[in-house]
């Protein structure tokens, strides 16, 4: 974990902003308004990916919208990868005078969590994480969309449409978060086709767009007709257009890239989170430390179904399923079982997820990782 150093002349510059906003450096004392309260957001990427940083910035804009943000209240940081870019952006947030800051990938948690020890007065809130919970800081929070629910409906539209029965995933990394999303896709497909199987094969980035599109060919090369992506550009999409075959985006409608190709995309609606903290924040409410919001909260959607590319049935047996999971079941329900054939949940037994962030990660039998 890497540490967080802080000019002199910083810790003036916040010392002096606290005093401003009350006597006991309160940010949510009554001066702070949804006129007045600052907040950051620190983005792995930036809103040309057509994917994840695109999403996050458009409920970002939609909180805004909501809540009557203006735009001078915002300070965006694009492309900050994990590292000591981060420590800088924070540092930079704080001198503007953020109230509030968000980071938007897994890798930017630790220093999140550093930052929130230095610096009680200010809330940091981390999509994607983990550490808020254990750290126990009434400032640190983390917050996730249950994107497993609308994966797996994803998986319905791949499972009918796929003539071959193999389903090939471009995946970013093989971590839980990828894990989770790609078993419950594959999940969604076997559920209306018990015969289809899945190739897996790992990008290690996030956004990459050239080796994506390599990726993308070679599950094609191996027969796949239906391709699923967690990345954060179109290059699937424009691949499978390329190529005469299906595609399954993410986070955002690619139709336009991939006319003849998009069949739909799971996507975040960073919006309802957002406008839950930041009007919980201002109204010195205590924001939870650990939220997940899914179906049944809006957090989690389906852009529209592509009706040129979709198979007949595929709208009835998504809205089948939709009714099923927003009643409370879930995807991860035995009998499931690993590769190597090992039982890995027994008849009728859960897995249900312990915090926010994703946490399966064991491959299931009929998902083959290349």
């Amino acid at each position: 974990m890497h540490k967080l150093f802080f000019s002199t002349g910083l810790l003036l510059a916040v010392m002096l902003f606290f005093t401003a906003c009350g006597q006991n450096g309160d940010t949510t004392g009554p001066d702070l308004t949804l006129e007045n309260v600052r907040l950051a957001f620190i983005h792995v990427g930036d809103t040309n990916d057509r994917g994840y940083t695109y999403r996050q910035h458009a409920g970002t804009v939609a909180m805004m919208n909501a809540l009557g943000i203006s735009e001078g209240q915002v300070l965006n940081f694009w492309n900050i990868a994990p590292g000591a870019a981060v420590t800088t952006s924070i540092e930079e947030a704080i001198e503007w005078g953020a109230n509030m800051i968000f980071a938007t990938s897994f890798g930017h948690g630790p220093f999140m969590h550093e930052a929130a020890q230095q610096f009680p007065d200010v809330h940091f809130f981390h999509a994607t994480g983990n550490l808020a919970v254990e750290a126990n800081l009434p400032n640190f929070h983390n917050y996730f969309g249950n994107m497993s629910q609308a994966r797996f409906l994803s998986g319905i539209a791949a499972g009918l449409r796929t003539e071959t029965n193999r389903l090939g995933f471009v995946a970013a990394w093989p971590n839980p978060e990828v894990i989770t999303g790609y078993t419950a896709f594959f999940l969604g497909a076997r559920s209306v086709n018990p015969e289809v199987q899945m190739y897996v094969m790992y990008l290690n980035a996030w956004n990459n767009p050239t080796v994506e599109g390599q990726l993308a060919q070679a599950l094609i090369d191996l027969g796949a007709d239906v391709l699923g992506q967690h990345a954060d550009s179109p290059t699937t999409q424009t691949v499978a257009q390329a190529n005469g075959v299906w595609s399954v985006g993410y986070n955002n409608d690619m139709s336009i890239e991939a006319p003849d190709a998009f069949l739909l995309a799971p996507m975040f609606a960073w919006e309802v989170y957002l406008i839950y903290a930041v009007r919980t924040f201002v109204e010195g409410g205590n924001v939870r430390t650990d939220v997940l919001y899914g179906l049944n909260e809006g957090m989690v959607v389906l852009s529209d179904l592509n009706p040129s590319t979709i198979a007949p049935g595929t709208a009835e047996a998504i809205a089948a399923a939709e009714a099923r999971l927003r009643a409370g079941w879930n995807i991860f329900t035995g009998p499931l079982y690993g590769a190597d054939g090992t039982q890995l949940l027994a008849p009728g037994v859960e897995w249900i997820e312990p915090l926010s962030a994703p946490s399966w990660n064991f491959i299931i039998e009929g998902i083959t990782e290349r």
